[in-house]
């Protein structure tokens, strides 16, 4: 288990470091630019492990599960995470980064309409505390200087898309693997946020020398190394383990944004959080408890064979 929560602190330190990055070479770069580089660079890292990964269970891929991967990757890049940069550019990094981890409560909202996984009473108190939480954060009747409504429309845009990316990539991700989807999926996704950037003529390599570091950082470290620590924590464990670097970001990174970038944070910012973070862990136990349920089910079902 050292080696999973090792995994877990890993992935939530450059998750949360995100939108500081982000912030920061988005001052220098274009929104579209920015994702699309991240994305391949960090698609690219993670190919090598696909390959190996589909070598093992010997997966091979038709041209229906190539064309599903393609919507889960326009779903990731071009609009969950093109959302989320043009969300971090416009409101402060301490908000942005506690509000995408408001993903996982539209993944249970998608989950009940797309899977046999129904909202439950408990799951319901879980989402009225994380609206709570999201309504503090933001602080309509009086936002916080840097934030904004697009930036904040913008964000919540981010976690519902990806929100449902996960619940689409659940589907599939038994045939394909999680590497395999994750790493194909993301290069897709670039694939067709470059073809929008040559039409709308963006730019697409232009200042990355002069921002190379900022780049490479955002791209093999927290797209490459942050989602591999996150997808080798969840096969070392589970999913609801994994997901505890979405419990530890939302603590985290406003320390990173207070430090690097001067954020303020205020009493709403705070309570905020809390709430939120209270939501993420109710989250976690309650998709930890089903695992354990669904596992001890299995167990009995193999032993009554037996006999």
């Amino acid at each position: 288990m050292k080696r999973v929560y090792l995994c877990v602190f890993i992935t939530a330190f450059f998750f949360s470091t995100m939108e500081v990055a982000l912030k920061l070479a988005g001052g220098n770069m274009d929104s579209f630019q920015l994702t699309f580089l991240r994305f391949l660079i960090g698609g690219l890292i993670l190919l090598p492990f696909a390959l190996v990964e589909m070598k093992k269970n010997s997966v091979s891929l038709s041209l229906k599960d190539y064309a599903y991967l393609l919507l889960l990757g326009i779903l990731c890049i071009p609009l969950s995470m093109l959302f989320f940069q043009l969300g971090v550019m416009r409101s402060n990094a301490s908000t942005s980064s506690v509000l995408i981890c408001i993903n996982p409560f539209f993944v249970v909202l998608f989950a009940h309409f797309l899977t046999d996984e129904k909202i439950t009473a408990t799951r319901v108190k879980i989402l009225i505390i994380a609206l709570v939480g999201i309504i503090f954060m933001i602080k309509p009747w009086n936002m916080q200087e840097g934030n904004t409504v697009a930036g904040v429309l913008f964000m919540l845009l981010a976690a519902l898309f990806f929100g449902l990316y996960t619940v689409l990539g659940k589907i599939s991700i038994k045939k394909m693997g999680i590497m395999a989807q994750t790493s194909i999926s993301f290069l897709l996704g670039s694939l067709v946020l470059l073809v929008i950037m040559l039409i709308d003529g963006r730019p697409v390599f232009e200042g990355v020398p002069e921002n190379l570091l900022m780049v490479a950082y955002i791209g093999i470290f927290v797209t490459g190394v942050g989602y591999y620590s996150f997808f080798d924590a969840i096969k070392h464990s589970d999913a609801a383990t994994g997901s505890m670097a979405f419990f530890l970001k939302p603590a985290m990174a406003p320390v990173f944004a207070v430090i690097i970038l001067g954020d303020e944070i205020l009493w709403n910012t705070i309570v905020g959080i809390l709430l939120i973070l209270v939501a993420s862990y109710l989250n976690i136990y309650e998709n930890r408890k089903k695992l354990l349920h669904a596992k001890h089910a299995a167990l009995q079902q193999d032993q009554n064979k037996s006999e």
